[in-house]
């Protein structure tokens, strides 16, 4: 089995997600309880694309995320490290853009995106603030970034019952329907590591986007951020 650990080395990450790459859009609708729509749902929105617009998915992984803006005829490239992860996109869609490439080091110009979001990968990067500095670098003036990633929930008694499903049944629930339950070990233990909602958008403030604001989904589990690049 592989497992990637906390300190993230790339190559480790990679491996692991190569390795759960057959069924892990299957897993995360059962792990986060049908959620995963609704998630994306918003994202989309947040990202608020049209047709003559590019947008950077990163960390798309098999390019579930990357759909709807394909299908909505939005000019969509859909980067991640694994290849793994693309080679089954790649099979499903092959409609859309699977490109390779390190958060850390995109392979894009300047300037080149309208908007860049990333869904559930940031946490992931080794360094997460040198990939909100590359996703500065190659938006566009006036364009927009958007993060979706698990956070903090908000109300104490719910957040007590969310972290004993983090660390207990979601390990267990992986063994059924993953082919590496012990990468979901891993990121629920990163999940647990993670920022909360504020961090994560002094962050991005950081990394240099303005106007940072955040929404909360289904009562925190998930927190979607959204910036802007200063005009030129």
């Amino acid at each position: 089995m592989s497992r990637a650990s906390l300190q993230k080395q790339p190559e480790e990450v990679q491996r692991m997600f190569d390795g759960v790459a057959r069924r892990y859009d299957l897993t995360n609708d059962v792990l986060a309880l049908g959620q995963t729509r609704y998630w994306r749902r918003v994202v989309v929105a947040a990202v608020d694309a049209v047709p003559g617009q590019r947008v950077l998915d990163l960390a798309a992984g098999t390019g579930t995320s990357s759909e709807p803006y394909a299908d909505a005829g939005v000019d969509v490239v859909a980067c991640d490290f694994s290849e793994g992860m693309l080679e089954v996109g790649r099979r499903r869609r092959p409609d859309i853009n699977f490109v390779q490439g390190d958060a850390m080091n995109l392979p894009f110009e300047d300037n080149s995106f309208d908007a860049a979001t990333i869904s559930f990968g940031l946490r992931n990067v080794q360094d997460p603030d040198k990939a909100l500095r590359e996703m500065y670098r190659v938006v566009k003036p006036g364009g927009r970034i958007v993060v979706a990633e698990f956070s903090d929930p908000t109300f104490a008694p719910f957040r007590y019952v969310y972290k004993e499903y983090l660390m207990k049944a979601l390990p267990w629930v992986a063994t059924k329907v993953s082919s590496n339950p012990d990468a979901y070990v891993y990121l629920a233990e990163s999940i647990q590591a993670w920022p909360n909602q504020d961090a994560l958008a002094h962050r991005l403030t950081g990394a240099g986007w303005q106007n940072v604001q955040y929404r909360n989904l289904s009562g925190g589990i998930v927190a979607v951020h959204r910036g802007f690049k200063p005009e030129a």
